[in-house]
């Protein structure tokens, strides 16, 4: 979820007929869909003034979209599947990862060829982030790789021991979430070094932390659950139930009143996550 000037939040929903949907984050409400791929969107990420939207796709492209009119403003070839994309701080560029296992960096203003292309991964990249002068990659050979765009060297390696299915900046660009198999990471994106370690007793697909680091949500497991757990003492303070089939995505919003999580059952729910009337709960 993000912010721009003319909603509280927006929320990005991908979809595996191909078409991404914009949804206001506080209410749900649908608010435009993207027309274009060809394929299953993998990925979708807004730049910081959440004015445009870049997606991946199965259809072996990336794309960069206006939110409010909906137009497509420029699209990226690849010559496989796009698992994930950012922007970069300026929004003038993109930073792609997929089955190529290549990391590839787009300028807006020359979609043709990228301008930097980084190899070192030896299986899927399924997540990028844009952070300064870094990109930070993960996937399936189990590593978490810093890039420096100074020197175009890969300047730093995690191993998470297993596949990473998922990684996200906590709001606030203070911690990088990392997810593999039961293993939650928690990874200083100052000094690139895991601060938390957090096991569980189920295979977990995604993680959020609300921006005041007080508490974390996951997704995953057999059981279609959100868990809710204390960030400090790393206890479970909760369990809700709702979907019908895996969740593979949550997100708190910029201001952590509530959360989004997205399930395989076909539904994105909201869960206020604060005391007292907010958004829908009047």
């Amino acid at each position: 979820m993000t912010e721009n000037s003319s909603y509280p939040s927006l929320m990005s929903e991908t979809e595996l007929h191909g078409n991404s949907m914009l949804r206001d984050g506080i209410t749900g409400d649908w608010i435009g869909t993207f027309l274009g791929h060809k394929g299953a969107t993998w990925s979708s990420r807004f730049n910081r003034d959440a004015d445009k939207a870049v997606t991946g796709s199965a259809d072996f492209s990336a794309k960069v979209w206006d939110t409010y009119t909906g137009n497509m403003i420029e699209s990226f070839s690849h010559e496989h599947i796009v698992r994930s994309v950012d922007f970069s701080y300026n929004s003038r560029e993109i930073v792609t990862g997929g089955h190529e296992k290549r990391i590839r960096i787009f300028s807006l203003d020359s979609p043709l060829v990228p301008i930097f292309d980084l190899s070192g991964h030896k299986g899927t990249i399924k997540n990028v982030t844009w952070l300064d002068h870094l990109i930070i990659s993960s996937g399936d050979d189990e590593k978490v790789r810093w890039w420096d765009l100074r020197s175009l060297k890969e300047v730093n390696t995690f191993d998470a021991g297993e596949f990473v299915t998922n990684s996200e900046k906590s709001l606030g660009d203070e911690y990088l979430l990392v997810v593999a198999g039961k293993k939650i990471f928690f990874l200083d994106l100052k000094t690139q070094k895991c601060i938390k370690t957090i096991v569980t007793e189920y295979d977990v697909s995604s993680v959020s932390l609300h921006p005041e680091k007080t508490k974390f949500v996951t997704g995953g497991g057999p059981q279609p659950w959100v868990r809710v757990y204390d960030f400090k003492t790393e206890k479970q303070l909760n369990v809700y139930k709702g979907h019908h089939g895996p969740i593979h995505c949550v997100s708190f919003s910029p201001d952590g009143g509530l959360y989004a999580t997205g399930s395989e059952d076909g539904t994105i729910r909201l869960w206020k996550s604060r005391q007292g009337p907010y958004g829908l709960w009047q």
